[in-house]
């Protein structure tokens, strides 16, 4: 993890809804939708000292992690965020705090790039006469050049494009057949025929995050529609991917392997991981050893690797991932890049922090979305995950919570890490966890707690390190 950060802690700017809006041409739902799942900022390296948030958050969430992970003094400014949602631009009218993390020199990281977090971030236009090229890969279009790349492979198009060029060099990689339809009567055409063949189809929008803007389409769900062309009615309008379908199943069929391409363009594997997929959507992943036999965790580790020299020769900087499913054969398919910190990202900064603690590597599960029984406020909330850290910890289990802002929604979910030393270990925490969120329905039939969200604070909340007692 030293070429992520040089080992230095970071500042953490949450800007998931800015990274994704930019690929849905800057909708505001979809920059607020990124507000929950921007919690994960408080894990884009293993040592934050400035944490940005879009929405507010409980002093409890980052005093509790400061304990376990022994943070040293974290400034957390939460409720960073425009009416639009948007991070970047909301800073720009908070000078004070803008300046603060400019003049801290520690390593500045974001989800990943945007338009706005790159013009936030630059270095002051250089005077004239001074000779410095600073800003020189910026190109007519106003991009960096890195940003420029994210936008080109963050597209399943052109990433399954590469994956077609760099596979015939690399055993045990199968790349599904595409085919890009540009109206919903092609999206009929194509459907119709793979049904005609008995062949299930993955439909998916170009630019998706965690699955969103994929449906898997059977031949039976296209007869039950009505035929191809009644169901290509309920896509959206415009260009779709016709992806062959990967049959496979079992604890391995969804696998992700997490590189970085440094300042200078190299290479760095981090690890592999299993992800959990419910449907198309992303849950979260385990990652570490013996999370992934040998043989497939270095056909994705070299093919992984292969997509990032492609991507820096093109001049790409910065996390990426590959994500595969596991055919029937063994064989894995790459199915998509992304290429900005990741979720399984988040367990590998907590393994690498709980790894210098404490020894060893441990291995961790992110669980992103687990449903609360009932709605909480963050008083009750914090006493509900003391109270299953605590059965955790009985078990040899450390529990970290990972998204706390969506306990108080309509549908109410908690975000949790769990580290441990089996798997075995890991699956009976995951089991309390869900048991103990599920029995919130039966204490809390109805909450009677006022919906008033959480006052914003422009002020910085610090947590001091708890320093534990070592024997």
């Amino acid at each position: 993890m030293t070429a992520w950060t040089g080992g230095a802690p970071a500042v953490h700017i949450g800007n998931v809804g800015d990274f994704n809006a930019q690929f849905a041409g800057g909708s505001p739902a979809v920059r607020r939708a990124g507000g929950h799942y921007a919690c994960l900022a408080a894990f884009y390296s293993p040592d934050p000292r400035i944490l940005v948030l879009p929405r507010q958050t409980d002093d409890f969430w980052v005093r509790e992690l400061s304990r376990v992970l022994e943070w040293q003094d974290i400034a957390v400014y939460g409720a960073v965020a425009g009416e639009d949602g948007g991070v970047a631009e909301a800073l720009r009218s908070r000078p004070a705090l803008l300046e603060r993390i400019r003049r801290s020199g520690l390593p500045v990281i974001t989800w990943g790039r945007t338009p706005e977090s790159e013009r936030l971030l630059a270095p002051p236009e250089p005077t004239a006469g001074a000779g410095s090229d600073v800003g020189s890969d910026v190109g007519p279009d106003g991009l960096g050049q890195a940003l420029r790349v994210t936008r080109r492979y963050e597209s399943k198009a052109a990433a399954h494009r590469l994956f077609c060029t760099l596979a015939p060099a690399h055993p045990g990689i199968v790349v599904p057949a595409q085919e890009r339809v540009t109206s919903r009567r092609g999206a009929a055409r194509a459907l119709a025929a793979r049904a005609a063949a008995g062949a299930t189809a993955v439909v998916k929008a170009e630019y998706g995050v965690g699955g969103y803007g994929t449906t898997v389409v059977t031949p039976g769900q296209i007869a039950a529609a009505g035929g191809a062309r009644a169901l290509a009615k309920r896509l959206a309008r415009g260009a779709v991917l016709i992806e062959e379908y990967v049959h496979g199943s079992g604890p391995l069929r969804n696998l992700t392997f997490d590189a970085l391409v440094d300042d200078v363009g190299a290479v760095h594997p981090v690890g592999v991981g299993v992800m959990d997929i419910d449907g198309t959507s992303y849950q979260g992943v385990t990652v570490g050893p013996g999370a992934v036999p040998d043989a497939p965790a270095a056909v994705a580790e070299r093919f992984a690797a292969a997509v990032g020299r492609a991507l820096a020769a093109e001049g790409y900087r910065g996390w990426y991932d590959v994500d595969f499913v596991m055919d029937r054969a063994g064989r894995l398919a790459p199915v998509e890049i992304n290429l900005r910190l990741t979720g399984p990202a988040v367990a590998f900064m907590i393994q690498a922090r709980l790894a210098r603690l404490q020894g060893g590597r441990p291995l961790v599960r992110t669980l992103d979305r687990l449903p609360l029984g009932s709605r909480l406020p963050a008083a009750a909330l914090a006493d509900h995950l003391r109270e299953v850290s605590r059965q955790c910890r009985w078990l040899g289990v450390t529990l970290l919570p990972t998204v706390v802002t969506a306990a108080f929604e309509p549908d109410p979910y908690v975000g949790v890490a769990l580290a441990a030393r089996t798997t075995g270990t890991l699956d009976a925490a995951e089991a309390v966890v869900r048991s103990a969120n599920e029995a919130l329905g039966r204490m809390f039939l109805d909450t009677g707690v006022s919906a008033s969200g959480p006052s914003s604070e422009a002020s910085p909340r610090r947590t001091r390190r708890a320093r534990r007692r070592r024997s």
